[in-house]
């Protein structure tokens, strides 16, 4: 049975456009023998049960994440394939604690460049999706990924990276300059900083926030790759790869390689690491070839470095089932329901909660769901009871009999008439 890798599809010269996706792309690359896996460019979570990629299909099995394939991995083939298998367990749980703080750290920085900061989201993130993506999801999906990192990063403070293009700034200064003549200064709304100038003026706060997360980030990096020479955690004394280097290539490939119209965490890279640049650029030829990856590679495959198989065309279900769904999550009760479905699904495909956690989590979201049935039945029970007193006190009242000439507008029998005589008997009532 040949293994298939779902994953986003390529963008920026490299084989996907999410870190997870190219960290799960550089171990397979590593790890799995080149006719036993397919790499399949399918940019549409709701191809996986689980709703998110990476996703490894072997069969009937799916599994998502990419720490949760490095474990399928591992004991479909008995710890064949398996990078991390000559390290000793200081080494396996240093593995573990970098691989969290590139997760996270690493996940802010690239939400920061290529979602919140605007010049890089309207002028390369989002066309690079339209590329990928197949109708309607090249109109659904960018919106709510660039939604989700703008959350996520919000504890950041730095929304004020996520800034209209430069033309709309322009004109936000001079209709502020037209109205300061009518309006006083102090009720004037001072236009936002733009990119150029929130980075150019080293006194901002923001700049400042800015250095000290990228130098947060490279610096433990680069100081570990100073000891090491060749990779972060090598797996053997050949100095191969482990699992936390292909977890660091992915992030730090996002943050090195793509060309944008401001690159502000490039380079911040390149001058603060430059070891680290040197071996992300090391690390990216190793597992995905000397030449840069373009879309047209996914859907077109040639021979290649990676194994690229083209996806298959969405299908009228697919859209439609699509179509329902984006409906659904912006219906505020259908919502809820799928967020705690999506939560209960998650944490039983997650290997890394205990069974303890498991049950409390699911726990959760079944009694979620339920406390939003009792409110909506709570709802309807309240509202027809309150028509059943209207109509009782004679607020509400359907008229059956013929329709009086001296109206002006003629009724058809049934119709629901409300009588305003009785008002008063109901607010008597309260």
């Amino acid at each position: 049975m040949v293994l298939q890798l779902h994953v986003w599809g390529p963008a920026f010269a490299l084989p996907s456009i999410d870190a997870q996706c190219l960290a799960a792309i550089a171990y397979c690359s590593e790890v799995l023998p080149k006719d036993s896996w397919e790499l399949i460019a399918s940019s549409d979570p709701s191809v996986s049960p689980t709703g998110e990629l990476p996703a490894l299909q072997n069969g009937s099995i799916w599994v998502s994440r990419f720490r949760n394939i490095v474990d399928y991995l591992r004991q479909y083939s008995e710890g064949a394939w398996n990078l991390d298998q000559d390290l000793d367990d200081v080494q396996k749980a240093d593995s573990v604690a970098f691989s969290s703080f590139i997760e996270s750290r690493g996940q802010s920085l690239i939400d920061l460049y290529l979602y919140v900061t605007s010049q890089n989201y309207y002028n390369n993130t989002s066309p690079a999706y339209g590329s990928l993506l197949q109708w309607p999801n090249q109109w659904i999906l960018p919106p709510k990924l660039h939604g989700a990192a703008k959350t996520r990063t919000e504890h950041l403070g730095l929304s004020s990276l996520d800034l209209q293009a430069m033309e709309d700034q322009r004109k936000r200064e001079h209709s502020a300059a037209v109205a300061s003549g009518q309006i006083p200064s102090n009720l004037i709304q001072q236009p936002r900083d733009t990119v150029s100038k929130l980075l150019g003026r080293t006194a901002q706060t923001n700049q400042f926030r800015l250095e000290a997360l990228t130098a947060d980030f490279f610096e433990p990096l680069e100081a570990m790759l100073a000891r090491s020479k060749t990779c972060l955690l090598p797996a053997d004394d050949n100095n191969n790869p482990s699992s936390l280097d292909c977890v660091a290539l992915g992030y730090l490939s996002l943050a090195l390689v793509p060309e944008l119209t401001f690159p502000w965490l490039r380079d911040a890279m390149r001058a603060k690491a430059p070891l680290l640049a040197a071996y992300t650029e090391r690390m990216r030829s190793r597992c995905f070839g000397d030449a840069p990856v373009e879309p047209k590679h996914a859907f077109q495959p040639v021979p290649a470095a990676l194994p690229w198989r083209a996806p298959e065309r969405i299908s009228v279900a697919a859209v439609g089932s699509t179509l329902l769904g984006t409906l659904a999550d912006n219906t505020p009760f259908l919502r809820e329901v799928r967020q705690n479905r999506r939560l209960k699904q998650a944490v039983e495909a997650d290997s890394e909660f205990s069974s303890v956690e498991k049950q409390v989590l699911s726990s959760y979201a079944d009694s979620s769901n339920k406390d939003m049935l009792l409110s909506v039945a709570t709802a309807v029970a309240g509202t027809a009871a309150l028509v059943g007193y209207m109509v009782h006190v004679g607020l509400l009242s359907f008229s059956t009999g013929g329709v009086e000439e001296e109206e002006e507008f003629e009724q058809d029998a049934g119709v629901l008439q409300i009588d305003p005589g009785s008002a008063a008997d109901f607010l008597g009532a309260f």
